[in-house]
């Protein structure tokens, strides 16, 4: 019987600091000023929320059905494992397009390599051209973009 209530105080312990961390991740994602401030909140705080919520499941499947269930242990180390390695890949394309970055935080400004950054602007994709736009409806939008 105490076994049970205790499970069940962790489980429910588990989900609320999950939503709470998940919450927090995707405000600060929503509030935060420039792209590199706003890696930190899906990174990190998405992150070890969606691990908590995952391990909570694993626990409450594991005691009602009597048998340990790994599928989401597996989904959580996952997460973990990919989760930075997306944000620095991000972090790392914010750079080579030189993306501005807001000034007014603390500390000094990073210093970085040439071959971290890029000699030069990354082109942007082109434009898709929408195939069932006709050249004289492009020319009457150009027109009225320049108007």
């Amino acid at each position: 019987m105490t076994f049970y209530v205790i499970t069940e105080g962790v489980i429910a312990f588990l989900l609320v600091a999950g939503g709470i961390f998940a919450f927090t991740g995707s405000l600060g994602m929503l509030k935060l000023k420039d792209f590199f401030m706003r890696l930190h909140g899906p990174t990190k705080g998405t992150t070890l929320g969606i691990g908590c919520i995952l391990i909570a499941s694993m626990l409450y499947f594991t005691v009602t059905q009597r048998e340990f269930h790994v599928q989401e242990l597996l989904i959580t180390l996952f997460l973990f494992i990919t989760a930075p390695v997306t944000g620095h890949m991000l972090a790392k394309t914010g750079l080579h397009m030189h993306l501005r970055f807001y000034t007014g935080t603390r500390g000094s400004l990073p210093e970085f390599r040439d071959e971290d950054v890029g000699q030069s602007r990354v082109a942007r994709p082109a434009r898709a051209r929408h195939p069932w736009r006709t050249k004289a409806k492009r020319s009457r939008l150009k027109r009225r973009e320049n108007a």
